[in-house]
């Protein structure tokens, strides 16, 4: 089964724009799927295959004068010699939408883009299925809590009833996932941990021991939806800082994790600078942390931080679906353990957001809005309550409850 991928639109938007497109992500995402099924009539090469890579690496002037654009390069993070000589078709061509070229590996990439096509390459990040797209709904726009938005996403959504929600969550967003029900869980999580240390993460840091890897994925899977710790994750490992903060980033360049920074300006003194943890993988997370059905996943200990990781990964795939590299979600947390799960910057504006696995929220749930008004310079907008409930209802003067359906 295919998933219609909304980054689609913004992948031909951005080919008018850029000599070169860019599509970034975690393995088995879709990148190749994506690609190939927008341009179907675009050659398509991959540096998988090793007497490919072997010729890009060897002769990559003759390599491109052999596959001339428009070209797809699958994983070009393994032949890093091609993109000086990308660079030179696209300035000798003048021509928009001549690459279009895929990889798992950010820190590899990012630092030949910047070096070779800064300026000539528009980058897209694409993440596991949205709850959109698993639905099919063709709604594009990036989440606010605002009337427009409700009314809008009214059109097209699915109602989900509490048992759907949580395969979802338990099963992950991987799209082999989805288009094959009779999938086995643990073994294609498995087989998805084996292959990502032996590959990327090699690739990547030279990871010398695996087994502790594998017991820091573990450790970081077990703290979604918590400040980040780099000395816990240390002592829990049995590593050092160092080596905690090196594993993070190799997590981070493989699109595994995301950092969720506080929000805090100038004005702000008392906020927190402490970023947030959250795999962007439910399903991963689960597996990792040997949560093995989504009925002791939903009754667990860890069900509030797994519906809430859900819920934030949703939030930033609706900006990056929509090309947004750097979504405008923060966290809001001060030293006096006030709290907002997510605050959305709409330029001067703050939209905050409470998420709560249950299904009846209260007056209670948003008290902590009331902070940012003391936050000299924003002004706070409509906020709302991400939580199982079936309706959008007020909650307040300018906040609602948002179903879950409705991001």
């Amino acid at each position: 089964m295919f998933f219609p991928r909304q980054l689609q639109k913004s992948l031909s938007r951005i080919a008018g724009m850029f000599g070169a497109i860019l599509v970034t992500g975690a393995r088995q995402v879709g990148k190749t799927t994506l690609l190939r099924n927008a341009k179907q009539d675009v050659p398509y090469v991959t540096m998988d295959d090793p007497i490919m890579l072997a010729a890009a690496s060897d002769e990559p002037a003759t390599f491109l004068k052999m596959n001339p654009p428009p070209l797809i390069i699958d994983e070009i993070q393994y032949a890093p010699s091609l993109f000086p000589h990308i660079k030179m078709s696209i300035d000798n061509h003048q021509t928009k939408g001549q690459f279009f070229l895929s990889g798992s590996q950010q820190y590899q990439m990012m630092k030949n883009v910047s070096e070779s096509l800064a300026g000539r390459i528009g980058i897209l990040n694409l993440m596991g299925l949205s709850l959109r797209e698993i639905c099919e709904s063709d709604f594009d726009r990036p989440f606010l809590p605002v009337a427009e938005y409700f009314e809008e996403r009214a059109k097209s959504f699915s109602r989900l009833d509490y048992q759907t929600v949580w395969n979802i969550i338990h099963r992950g967003a991987m799209p082999a996932m989805h288009a094959d029900p009779n999938l086995d869980w643990q073994m294609y999580y498995a087989a998805y941990t084996k292959t990502y240390i032996e590959r990327d993460v090699r690739d990547l840091a030279h990871v010398g021991d695996e087994v502790k890897f594998l017991r820091f994925m573990t450790a970081a899977a077990a703290g979604t939806g918590q400040l980040l710790s780099q000395a816990s994750l240390a002592r829990d490992v049995g590593v050092s800082l160092p080596t905690v903060e090196r594993w993070l980033s190799i997590l981070r360049a493989s699109n595994l994790v995301y950092l969720l920074q506080p929000y805090h300006n100038n004005i702000t003194k008392r906020a927190i600078k402490t970023p947030k943890l959250y795999f962007m993988d439910t399903g991963l997370a689960a597996y990792l942390t040997r949560w093995n059905t989504q009925e002791v996943l939903k009754n667990g200990a860890m069900a509030g931080a797994f519906f809430e990781t859900f819920v934030v990964t949703e939030l930033i795939k609706s900006y990056a679906n929509a090309g947004v590299l750097e979504p405008p979600l923060f966290f809001y947390r001060d030293k006096e353990q006030n709290e907002i799960d997510v605050v959305i910057q709409e330029g001067e504006t703050l939209h905050p957001l409470e998420i709560k696995k249950h299904a009846d929220p209260t007056k209670r749930d948003i008290q902590a809005f009331a902070i940012l008004d003391r936050i000299l310079g924003i002004s706070r907008g409509a906020g709302g309550v991400i939580c199982l409930y079936d309706k959008v209802l007020p909650l307040g003067e300018n906040d609602v409850i948002v179903p879950v359906e409705y991001l």
